[in-house]
């Protein structure tokens, strides 16, 4: 059966997956990074500990830490469904079962949860959304966005996804999108629209393998930046 949601659901990943999706090496670590759509991922707080320095931006910020939490918990139980139902369209390796799944997944939404008050006073948590953010241009050296663009094809138009790409480039000399696929591990319909607009408004447009699959052939990540 086909996996659909009405609208984007809070499922946080961990810094090692983030390393992974968007073949992240020590040197981009060390750059000034936006997270865009970051939602309830520990990425934030291991780039802290680290030393490293990253911003994430989500319209879910905008509420408490109790209210996050309570969205996580009204949706965890649908998600590990949908998951269950279409176990086929994942490559259950590094992953190996459901149960480990949700572990992985409720203990970087926990590491989140630990670390969001304090983020949110430093500044590294911040309600704001696509298509339309506050930061200056170049703000940022790199932009990620993980699991919302592509993914979501059923819930946002392909106007919405130029602008969001084109306002990620804006604030950010590089953006690294993954997944290119659906919720149902097809190629997103929007990848090869997005591919032809952004290379003719001049940027470069690479589609790259990435170290990372869990869903079947989601192991490719499109990478954007302008042409130097």
């Amino acid at each position: 059966m086909p996996v659909t949601y009405d609208c984007v659901v809070p499922w946080g990943r961990s810094f090692d997956e983030y390393v992974r999706m968007f073949g992240l090496t020590e040197h981009d670590l060390t750059r000034k990074i936006l997270g865009c759509g970051d939602g309830p991922a520990s990425f934030n707080k291991t780039m802290r500990e680290r030393g490293n320095s990253v911003v994430s931006i989500d319209p879910i910020y905008q509420f408490s830490a109790a209210q996050i939490r309570e969205r996580i918990d009204a949706t965890y139980q649908q998600v590990m469904e949908q998951t269950r139902q279409n176990a086929d369209k994942f490559l259950w390796t590094t992953i190996p079962s459901l149960e480990a799944l949700g572990r992985i997944r409720m203990s970087a939404m926990l590491e989140f949860l630990d670390d969001y008050e304090t983020g949110t006073a430093e500044g590294r948590y911040r309600f704001e959304e696509l298509p339309s953010l506050s930061f200056a241009d170049s703000a940022f050296d790199l932009a990620l966005c993980s699991h919302f663009l592509f993914l979501y094809s059923d819930n946002l138009s392909e106007e919405f996804h130029r602008e969001a790409i084109a306002e990620m480039l804006r604030v950010a000399r590089e953006v690294r999108i993954f997944p290119i696929l659906d919720l149902n591990a097809n190629l997103s319909r929007y990848v090869e629209p997005m591919i032809a607009y952004f290379s003719a408004c001049g940027f470069q447009v690479k589609i790259l393998d990435v170290d990372y699959e869990f869903q079947r052939g989601g192991n490719k990540m499109m990478k954007l930046q302008g042409y130097v």
